[in-house]
């Protein structure tokens, strides 16, 4: 038979009570941390909290403005804004890219020279812009890629207007052509106001009155869920389109000068002599600048930079060449105005002409002379 044993109760009271007291105190002391807690976060740190929450909620999305048009004289169009589709990827939705290039191109046609442009893009890019993959989509590729766009979050296409030249090899040589901006000329202008907007003027017309054409940035305030896909928009700051210029050429008198060339290398410059204005600008052989709108292949442009014609020389504003005939007006008028003699006497031309204690001979085109 087991011993009796006889409960200590005002021990166990006691121990009871202290015990109760213990956990009252810990769940007073745990509220009370909780509530300074919770005052913290929602009083004290409100604005810091919000703000964070609203920069994951709320997006700023640059609005590319209107490039300016150029035309010339007469109001004819020579640098024009056509509709493009293109393939944009936010690159804060595809983490892992070689995974999402893969599946891309078994609905959409993706070449070499667009997934390293992609690549060499994406270093320097905002993560929450839209980065261009691919452009100029025909309506069949966008339909295609509407059907299955459901498996590629943060992928879209855009309708963009894009840089054309109607006219194109004629006009290339005066109002140059727009490239795709590089990291060079990024750092030379505002990179705010260029924020949404991938190409700049990189010759010609186009680079000299960059600043004009290019007009002003806008911004979409935007509401985005998880997956970075646009939900409403909250507000909206309208880009300012670029000017229109107008150029002093006429494109009639343009396209009768290079006619008049017939094929031959060479430059013709034709100018109002009352006002000082080009009235024709042509350097023959000329190129496509359209060529050079996306992004030139190294096969075309190894071409053009080879060719011994060098159509990407700008004869007419860099080639050097000597005054010929066109210089004799101007002797006669020095010589009318001088009262020189020169209805009379003679002299006699062996082919070249020779300055006063000078070696030099500056030659005739006819190497054996005029004679007397």
């Amino acid at each position: 038979m087991p011993p009796i044993t006889f409960k200590d109760v005002t021990r166990e009271q006691w121990l009871l009570g202290s015990r109760s007291t213990a956990a009252k105190i810990f769940v007073v002391v745990f509220a009370l941390v909780l509530a300074a807690r919770i005052f913290t976060l929602q009083v004290l740190g409100h604005d810091h909290f919000q703000t964070l929450s609203d920069d994951n909620r709320v997006k700023l999305k640059p609005l590319a403005p209107t490039r300016g048009l150029i035309m010339d004289r007469n109001g004819v169009v020579l640098a024009q804004n056509t509709p493009n589709f293109s393939l944009e990827v936010v690159p804060e939705s595809a983490p892992d890219v070689d995974l999402l290039l893969s599946a891309l191109r078994a609905v959409i046609d993706i070449s070499e020279s667009d997934e390293k442009r992609f690549r060499r893009e994406l270093k320097r890019a905002n993560r929450f812009s839209p980065l261009v993959l691919r452009n100029r989509l025909t309506e069949q590729e966008v339909a295609k890629f509407s059907v299955n766009q459901h498996r590629f979050p943060g992928v879209d296409v855009h309708a963009r207007l894009t840089r054309d030249y109607p006219l194109g090899a004629l006009t290339s040589h005066v109002v140059g052509y727009v490239g795709r901006i590089n990291e060079e000329e990024l750092r030379a202008v505002d990179a705010s106001d260029y924020r949404g907007t991938s190409h700049i003027g990189k010759s010609g017309v186009e680079l000299f009155y960059e600043d004009e054409l290019h007009g002003r940035v806008g911004y979409e305030q935007v509401e985005t869920n998880a997956q970075g896909r646009t939900l409403r928009v909250l507000d909206r700051t309208d880009p300012v389109p670029g000017r229109n210029i107008y150029l002093s050429v006429d494109i009639k008198l343009q396209q009768a000068a290079e006619s008049a060339l017939e094929g031959n290398t060479g430059a013709v410059v034709a100018m109002d002599p009352r006002s000082g204005q080009i009235l024709a600008f042509v350097s023959v052989p000329s190129f496509d600048p359209n060529l050079f709108v996306h992004g030139i292949d190294s096969k075309t442009y190894g071409q053009l930079s080879t060719s011994p014609l060098r159509p990407l020389f700008n004869r007419a504003l860099k080639g050097r060449y000597p005054p010929g005939s066109t210089v004799k007006p101007f002797f006669g008028l020095a010589g009318l105005h001088e009262d020189a003699d020169l209805a009379h006497g003679s002299i006699n031309c062996p082919g070249f002409y020779r300055l006063k204690g000078k070696a030099h001979r500056y030659r005739d085109w006819k190497r054996s002379g005029h004679g007397r």
